[in-house]
């Protein structure tokens, strides 16, 4: 493999985008067989930003690999974990939920080397194959077993007597209303701003 780079690049820009001034770092990877033959097409990645001269090519290859593990936890956590399902219009309930969700996600990794894979019924190929590798969604169904194996530290909840709850006359303040933006012709979305 062989990592070239150019640095302090300039694009072509628009109207609206001035790219002159945004210089990036440009690479080209090229994977070569043993016969010095290239296997693919090379590819071209940019770097951009004000540290960019910071990250070696080697480091930004790196982070570009991990891409994918990144995608495949983003889609995994989304389906899997309810990760955008808990719908607040606090950002703070948010990034907390978030958190929570790479948490899990984190759990379901540490506890991948106790898991048994389950195959369903229709799982057929499953069961005969010894190499599988165990995935987090293998590890996330057999779960349960995991934690009631494991056993937990936490002591039983201890009741600390009856909340009082809110104070009789108290009116919470309502939402903020903002105003619905309607999709309409080009023309028209120019002249309208997000509240």
């Amino acid at each position: 493999m062989t990592i070239s780079g150019w640095k302090q690049m300039l694009m072509r820009g628009t109207k609206n985008y001035k790219m002159n001034n945004h210089p990036f770092t440009l690479l080209q990877i090229v994977v070569r067989d043993q016969e010095r033959n290239s296997i693919w097409k090379p590819m071209w990645l940019i770097v951009i930003g004000s540290r960019r001269d910071e990250l070696s090519l080697v480091d930004c290859y790196q982070c570009y690999r991990q891409r994918y593990d990144m995608e495949h936890l983003f889609r995994f956590g989304e389906q899997r974990l309810l990760m955008t399902s808990y719908l607040t219009p606090d950002v703070h309930h948010e990034e907390n939920w978030f958190k929570l969700t790479l948490l899990s996600y984190v759990n379901l990794w540490a506890a991948r080397k106790l898991a048994v894979v389950l195959p369903r019924d229709w799982e057929q190929y499953l069961k005969t194959n010894k190499s599988i590798k165990i995935t987090p969604s293998l590890v996330q169904r057999d779960f349960s077993r995991i934690i009631t194996t494991l056993g937990t530290f936490a002591k039983f909840p201890k009741r600390r007597g009856f909340s009082s709850g809110r104070i009789k006359g108290y009116k919470k303040a309502p939402r903020t209303r903002h105003d619905v933006i309607k999709k309409g012709s080009k023309k028209s979305t120019k002249n309208l701003k997000a509240p």
